[in-house]
Parts: structure tokens; C-alpha cells; sequence
């Protein structure tokens, strides 16, 4: 069965709708649920033509710190010859609605729903709908950590549907994970994957950890909880989870309970502030030599 995919299409409420809403911002964690992603709170990026997108994280203090996400929103006939500005930006596409025509290091791809692109820093890029459609995909930006004696990753175009979930241990399938990348590949310093509830599933403890978290929810809903909370989501809610953030997981169906899950790995901890926007560039450089 093909999966779904939930994506906001903007709008705005009527002017006789209350005010309340799920939203929720603390030092710990942050809700944006579905419907807070309206016409009034898009942004727009340079060099990207006939696109809007709705930014749910940015590195600020007191919210994410490792990575930036967007939902990007392209009309036919738009899209960008030089989407990314930033030379030391690794970047993860995942198609939610419509087809995009991504073309990398000269080699065009047709990126369909569940569709799933990384892309390493420096890496040659465009991306353009060339459907009918409005073309609807998230894309996380992180600016990567090189190691000196590893060589930067390999690009990567693949699809969900066409990988196997991996089951966590003890849970009969009713938890599991699909992976787009080798958790043993240490290149790596982030991992963008799926994670499958089936109704009732939960995970049965409080997850206390250091990598810090963005969830949106693609598919049914769930009891989540927070910190010291528990918070209602559903497909088009956004989740961000500081580290250490404790998180557990009751989905209630009644069908599964689907989202797209971001967490930053494989690295040491800093021991001092990072200069970033002065030497990643630098680092990059040295890595791909």
C-alpha cells in the first residue's frame, strides 16, 4: 500500500473561528500543529522562483540548535538553479506531495511522494516542478560536521516505498523505523528517517537523550508526551525536542501513526562555542580534498 502524506496548503480561518489552538512553546519543546501553517506566516527564499515555504525550526536560542527545516511549496513551473546559498550546508529533500525534478551533479531524478534526497555540502544542485501539480517537500539544512580521516557522503536518491522498515526490538512490528542511511556509516552526522506507529503501539519508556529531535507528523495521530506533558498531534503537527527533552508515544488509531523524524548523531559533544560561520566553509573544503 502506497503510504500517505499529509502537507499544509495554507488558507486562513475565518474571521468567526476561535483563537484557541494546540500551540505550544517552551524551553523544552515546541507543538505547531497544522493549524498555525497559513498564507500569512510563509516566507520566501532567494533564487527560487514561484515557491513559498513555512519554516517549523531555525537554530535560535531557546529552540533548535543543530539544523533548520522547511516545508517547501512550488508552483508548476517554479523552482531554483541555485537553491542553496550555503557552501557548508548538507541538506535532506522528502517529497510529500507532487513531483520534483531534481537534477545533481548533472543527472536528473523524478522525485515522487516518499521520495528522499541527501545531499552533501558543496554539492551541485537545482530542483524544479515540471508537473501540473504543486510540488510540496520538506527540506532539513545542517551545517555539516566534518572529521578530519572521513570523506564527506555520497549522495543518495531513494524512496520510502521501496525500503523495508526495520523493526525495533521486542515490538512484533508494531514500532519501526525506515532508514535511508547506514546507521554504521559514521560520515554521517544527522539522520532523517520515518518512524511507524500501528494503533496501540507506544514506546514504553521515557526517552531521555542527547539527540535533539524534529518530528512532523505525516499520517494519523498519537498521544505524545513532552517533557511533563501530554500533548495531543496529528498528521500536519510539528514537533521540536531540545535534547534531553523526555518523549514517549501512544498511538491511538485508528489507523497508523506516521512522522518524519530528525535527530543529529555520530559526533563529539562541543566543548566551546562554534564558530561556524567562519570556518565551516573552510572544513568543508578540507574535507572533500
Amino acid at each position: 500500500m502506497t503510504a500517505k502524506y499529509y502537507a499544509p496548503h495554507g488558507g486562513h480561518p475565518g474571521q468567526d473561528q476561535l483563537l484557541t489552538d494546540r500551540a505550544v512553546f517552551t524551553d523544552a519543546y515546541a507543538v505547531i500543529p497544522k493549524g498555525t501553517m497559513r498564507d500569512i506566516v510563509t516566507s520566501f527564499l532567494p533564487f527560487w522562483n514561484d515557491t513559498r515555504l513555512w519554516v517549523i525550526s531555525r537554530p535560535l536560542s531557546g529552540f533548535a540548535e543543530t539544523f533548520s527545516q522547511y516545508i517547501m511549496e512550488v508552483q508548476p513551473g517554479g523552482g531554483s538553479d541555485r537553491p542553496e546559498t550555503d557552501p557548508g550546508a548538507e541538506g535532506v529533500l522528502f517529497v510529500v506531495e507532487g513531483t520534483a525534478s531534481l537534477t545533481v551533479q548533472g543527472e536528473t531524478h523524478e522525485m515522487t511522494p516518499g521520495g528522499y534526497a541527501y545531499l552533501p555540502p558543496s554539492t551541485d544542485w537545482t530542483l524544479y516542478n515540471r508537473g501540473k501539480e504543486t510540488l510540496r517537500f520538506h527540506w532539513v539544512r545542517k551545517a555539516y560536521e566534518a572529521v578530519e580521516g572521513l570523506d564527506l557522503p555520497d549522495v543518495l536518491i531513494l524512496n520510502e516505498n521501496d525500503i523495508a522498515p526495520t523493526e525495533m526490538p521486542g515490538t512484533d512490528g508494531k514500532w519501526a523505523t525506515t532508514r535511508f542511511v547506514d546507521p554504521n556509516d559514521l560520515r554521517h552526522d544527522m539522520h532523517v528517517t520515518v518512524v511507524t506507529f500501528e494503533p496501540g503501539a507506544v514506546i514504553p519508556f521515557l526517552e531521555t537523550h542527547v539527540m535533539e529531535h524534529g518530528l512532523y507528523v505525516l499520517e494519523g495521530k498519537a498521544v505524545y508526551r513532552l517533557n511533563n506533558d501530554w500533548v495531543e498531534v496529528e498528521a500536519g503537527d510539528y514537533m521540536w525536542l531540545r535534547a534531553f527533552c523526555p518523549q514517549a508515544c501512544y498511538a491511538g488509531g485508528p489507523g497508523k501513526f506516521r512522522y518524519l523524524l530528525y535527530k543529529d548523531v555520530n559526533r563529539h559533544m562541543a566543548l566551546r562555542p562554534a564558530h561556524a560561520g567562519l570556518a565551516c566553509g573552510h572544513r568543508v573544503r578540507q574535507a572533500a580534498e
